[in-house]
């Protein structure tokens, strides 16, 4: 009884599964702001909101991402021409997760890199490159050498034209989702 227990309250999709994870992102639909982003499960359960502070225009303009039980899990910051990801709702230099800047600007070929903060003295080191277009919903997500996740637009048999307000994310094993979200709303929505 006490094992059922314990499974119940674990995460929901463990860092240790082996299998890659399908999630539907929708982007500035009727009724979400738009540059907001949804994150949505195989079975059209929330899993991940994105909520934008400030205006667009300011320079100071930041981004959190929330659980679907709206708790607040990263929030990226628009600092010094690149980007800031912090833990929950936090803006202090003790709480820097990562770091972003985007190293290519078209909207046909864009990329992005992602240094995280280590606790060896707040040191930045490359962790991943984010390659691909967001005009075309299209993202390769590197980690080292291998990719670590990607999107892609849904096209449906039969249509010629698919919406880019919709796209499929393809995690695999081994990577934080709620990290790799994070850098979407940065390589999507970040400019």
């Amino acid at each position: 009884m006490v094992e059922r227990a314990q499974m119940a309250s674990g995460p929901i999709f463990p860092a240790a599964w082996q299998i890659p994870v399908d999630y539907t992102v929708r982007k500035g639909l009727p009724g979400i702001s738009r540059g907001d982003i949804t994150v949505y499960d195989a079975y059209g359960n929330l899993r991940f909101r994105v909520c934008t502070h400030g205006v667009t225009s300011s320079p100071w303009r930041a981004k959190t991402l929330f659980d679907a039980l709206g708790n607040p899990l990263i929030t990226c910051v628009r600092h010094q021409g690149g980007w800031q990801g912090f833990s929950g709702n936090s803006w202090e230099c003790k709480d820097v997760l990562f770091t972003a800047q985007k190293t290519t600007y078209s909207p046909f070929d864009t990329e992005l890199n992602v240094c995280l903060v280590t606790g060896n003295m707040g040191q930045p080191s490359l962790g991943f490159k984010l390659k691909g277009s967001p005009f075309q919903r299209s993202c390769n997500i590197y980690g080292g050498d291998s990719i670590v996740a990607q999107t892609s637009p849904n096209y449906k048999l039969g249509k010629v034209i698919y919406s880019r307000h919709k796209f499929r994310l393809t995690v695999y094993p081994g990577i934080d989702h709620a990290l790799v979200v994070s850098f979407l709303v940065i390589f999507f929505g970040g400019n």
